[in-house]
């Protein structure tokens, strides 16, 4: 089994359905992952423990998933000196609004990388993106990805705008 280099943190076990993408990305990529339910607010020891320990086990970055007071991240960030990328979800009244502006309003040392709301995809894209820096197969992939997505864009404006 191999040794997991991104740790997804979810604050509630209702968050999965949104931060799945995220793991079907790693999964597309060939990065192993794992996956936890850490509450900041229901069982804050578990979520520092997370954070402390992550690193000796082999975590290169931490995702995580919160919504509403989404404290999650920053509490993770506030343990760990690995990267933290901020997933705001969706729900309760603001629709992730509030998710949005807890986890990127950040204090200054304590930094935490913020993707768009329900943006589970760009999550595990970036984390990639910071794996690669230390591995040429994991960037080499990356880049064929986004040539891919080029290509997708020219050949669809090719189909659509030939005649304009």
């Amino acid at each position: 089994m191999e040794v997991p280099l991104v740790g997804i943190v979810l604050g509630s076990d209702s968050d999965l359905p949104k931060v799945e993408e995220t793991a079907s990305v790693l999964r597309d990529f060939g990065v192993p992952y794992e996956m936890t339910i850490a509450s900041a607010h229901r069982n804050p020891d578990l979520a520092a423990t997370y954070a402390r320990d992550a690193e000796k086990r082999g975590i290169a970055v931490i995702i995580a998933g919160a919504g509403m007071a989404a404290h999650l991240p920053g509490v993770l960030a506030a343990y760990t000196c690995l990267p933290v990328i901020g997933v705001p979800l969706q729900g309760g009244a603001l629709n992730g609004i509030d998710a949005l502006y807890s986890i990127v309003q950040m204090p200054p040392g304590v930094p935490v990388a913020t993707v768009a709301v329900n943006g589970a995809r760009n999550a595990a894209l970036l984390a990639i993106q910071m794996l690669g820096t230390k591995d040429s197969g994991l960037r080499e992939k990356f880049r064929a990805y986004k040539k891919e997505l080029a290509e997708k864009v020219g050949r669809i404006n090719n189909s659509v705008y030939r005649n304009i």
